[in-house]
């Protein structure tokens, strides 16, 4: 069998139909390959000997012992069945239980007088200590030291534990590893010689040997840095010569023109740049002014103006002649931008309208909900190239929508986009346009690494001058009614000194329940806190809350709400009139989350707060403290004091550095969430490495890539890495990678 294919035949020849579909079914594992790839989630120790005399509660343990006692005990009125052994080895007594069909093997080999080892968690139950379904080994009594070494062997031996499913549990799983590691020695190596030499990594079949079937923990230790590295490696490889294909790629530079649209827009602004927002700015004007397209990620706070940054990029492309796209995830936000980016352009905004400057362009919105009218001159505006700047949804996306000359795109919250929306957009340019990311979701820098890889990164942490700090407090609505009584005293207060407010509900509340788009986190969000002592009821709803408030705690104040079935103009409506201040309350869903910019408004109450995720907490909270007055956010939970959803929210309350959280919140949620659907292929390709624990290898890895890949971009010289990368690579990772 030649080297690579032992790793692609198929479970089912090794190990039976049956359990290879369990396998496929609900472990996705269907090669050599794959099982060999499934790696054990931990290791148990049985334990050295223990006296019976000396058993640790709750701990594994192994005892050499013989049986005095087994006897079947039916329950259940004789439906069910047990086994109780009772072991002595001189220095006290310990029972064992089996029970239901385990019962039949123990009961005809443990038989009054054997001698045997056994293996198991020591429980009470009835004041007695006792094991619970042990493993056990019969020992031979003729052979002393025989019996010496089995024991040895039996005691010591470090157990692997798989990930498992209900149809086919650990042990069975290691009996099947069993069946394929001889497959091991047949695994092609993707690391380079003399970067597995350099670094003293373990070969790849001895890691594979170690990981499952270690003899010390330090056969783990070895195993896991060797795996780790490989999958950081060949990940960051994949990316490398992404990025390296990109810089191949043809694009029209846009370079920025003296007295142009953008010196223009810069001499009305009322206020300076941030120090931040000029070192972004330029490396953005640096990318633009190449040959090949840019592929940059802006990640900032929320609140620190990237909007500002994305604009002026925008009209430098517009000054060098091309048009600019702004692609947003809802209706909302779109109308938002528009909204703001005409009011901060001014007459620049309307280019060859009465009272535009001369200098300006045409900015237009394009929804799926605009009348048909208006979407017939938007559509126009930009075949023409009458409009410089587009903002629209997803509606930019159709076959109708053609450019002149399409020179940036800009998308605003990728996470909320699949790859493929943000391809369609690009492959409208006459060569591939620049590409600008945004994210207010603060990103750790390895998951950047992973999974924004091949996008170059710039930060934005400074907030501009005049935002106001944001106070937050948990209210623990359930302990403390009183507490929710102040909340809305609060809001009254802050009405009260000509200021507004929001109110957060996880749950629209009419009958159609719940599909509120991508905008919502789910209503599902039920899901994201399971711990929550509140899950008894349905989260908390915009209807049934603003109708409450209306009538109770906030009767007198103007309440309106706002959620993604309201019709597109009643949305905008809505907006409107709280932006122009001429409602109180705001009672929405998270909707709001993004982008949303209404600097009157300085409280937010969030209903249920335990059911929305770290990083969508402090996106909503962006939403207060973007004025003058400072902000104020409270978290209202009726979840218990010790719990896991009331941990978070502590921690939202504690801190407004949006790196912060989103590190605690990867911690939590570990990285299956975050890499997010549309990166499923990158997710499924990491078993050992954690992204927010392994930053060390994933810089490392990605530092040897680039190397490796500037000097060899076909990696001709390496064709077992390029082996590697077709088995990372398979059709729709190669696609994600492709889009991204």
């Amino acid at each position: 069998m030649d080297r690579v294919s032992s790793f692609d035949e198929p479970l089912k020849k090794l190990l039976g139909g049956a359990t290879a579909k369990v396998m496929a079914e609900h472990l996705d594992l269907h090669t050599v390959g794959d099982l060999l790839h499934h790696y054990p989630r931990r290791y148990e120790e049985r334990g050295k000997l223990t006296a019976l005399a000396d058993l640790p509660l709750d701990e594994h343990v192994t005892v050499v012992a013989q049986v005095a006692d087994a006897r079947i005990l039916m329950f259940n009125n004789g439906r069910g069945k047990r086994l109780e052994v009772t072991l002595t080895d001189g220095s006290g007594r310990l029972q064992l239980v089996f029970f239901g069909h385990g019962v039949h093997k123990p009961h005809k080999e443990l038989l009054p007088g054997r001698q045997a080892m056994f293996a198991g968690k020591v429980s009470v139950f009835n004041r007695k200590m006792q094991l619970a379904h042990p493993t056990y080994q019969l020992l031979d009594a003729s052979d002393a030291d025989e019996a010496t070494e089995a024991v040895d062997a039996f005691a010591g031996r470090l157990l692997p534990i798989y990930p498992a499913c209900k149809q086919l549990d650990s042990w069975r799983i290691a009996k099947a590893v069993d069946a394929v590691l001889p497959s091991a020695r047949d695994a092609v190596d993707p690391l380079p010689d003399s970067l597995r030499e350099g670094r003293g990594f373990t070969p790849l079949p001895e890691a594979l040997l170690k990981v499952h079937r270690p003899q010390t923990k330090a056969d783990i230790e070895d195993a896991r840095a060797r795996l780790k590295w490989d999958e950081a490696f060949v990940l960051q490889v994949a990316l490398a010569r992404r990025r390296y294909a990109d810089t191949q790629l043809p694009a029209v530079a846009r370079r920025p023109v003296a007295d142009g649209l953008l010196d223009a827009f810069d001499a009305k602004l009322p206020f300076t740049l941030t120090e931040g927002q000029q070192k972004v700015s330029k490396e953005i004007f640096d990318d633009l002014a190449t040959e090949h397209p840019m592929h940059r990620l802006l990640q900032g706070e929320v609140g620190s103006g990237k909007t500002m940054v994305a604009l002026r990029a925008m009209l430098t492309v517009v000054d060098a002649g091309g048009q600019a796209a702004m692609l947003a995830p809802t209706e909302v936000l779109a109308q938002q931008h528009h909204r703001s980016i005409t009011e901060m352009m001014g007459e620049l905004a309307e280019g060859g309208m009465l009272g535009g400057s001369d200098r300006g362009t045409k900015v237009v919105l394009l929804t799926g909900s605009m009348g048909m009218a208006a979407r017939r001159q938007a559509l126009l505006d930009l075949v023409t190239g009458e409009a410089g700047i587009v903002i629209g949804t997803h509606a930019l996306i159709e076959d109708k929508v053609q450019f002149h000359d399409l020179g940036l795109v800009v998308v605003d919250e990728q996470h909320r986009f699949g790859v493929e929306q943000r391809d369609a957009l690009r492959s409208k340019g006459k060569q591939p346009p620049h590409l600008l990311v945004m994210t207010a979701t603060p990103i750790p820098r390895t998951v950047a690494m992973t999974v924004f890889g091949d996008l170059e990164t710039s930060v934005l942490d400074q907030l501009p001058a005049g935002r106001s700090p944001i106070a937050s407090h948990v209210v623990p609505a359930k302990d403390k009614p009183h507490f929710l009584s102040r909340a809305w005293e609060r809001v009254r207060e802050e009405v009260g000194h000509g200021h507004q407010a929001y109110v957060v509900c996880p749950r629209i509340g009419d009958e159609a329940e719940e599909a509120e788009g991508k905008g919502v986190k789910k209503a599902k969000a039920k899901k994201a806190a399971p711990e929550a002592d509140g899950d008894k009821r349905p989260p908390l709803a915009v209807l049934e809350i603003a109708e409450q408030l209306r009538t109770g705690a906030l009767a007198g104040l103007g309440v309106e709400v706002l959620h993604g079935r309201m019709p597109p103009d009643e949305k905008d409506d809505v907006m409107r009139r709280f932006a122009a201040g001429a409602v109180d309350v705001l009672v929405a869903t998270t909707v709001i989350e993004v982008g949303v910019n209404v600097p009157n408004a300085t409280a937010m109450v969030i209903m249920d707060a335990d059911r929305f995720g770290v990083s969508q907490l402090h996106q909503l909270r962006g939403r207060v403290g973007r004025g003058s007055a400072p902000g104020l956010c409270l978290l209202v939970s009726e979840a218990h004091e010790a719990s896991p959803a009331r941990a978070r929210l502590s921690a939202v309350a504690a801190t407004l550095d949006g790196f912060e959280l989103s590190r605690i919140d990867l911690e939590q949620r570990r990285e299956g969430d975050v890499l997010g659907q549309a990166q499923s292929g990158v997710r499924s390709s990491l078993r050992m490495l954690t992204v927010i624990d392994d930053e060390e290898v994933i810089a490392a890895a990605r530092e040897e890539a680039v190397a490796i890949v500037a000097a060899d971009p076909e990696l001709e010289r390496l064709p077992e890495l390029r082996t590697a990368l077709a088995a990372l690579l398979d059709k729709d990772r190669e696609e994600y990678l492709d889009k991204g």
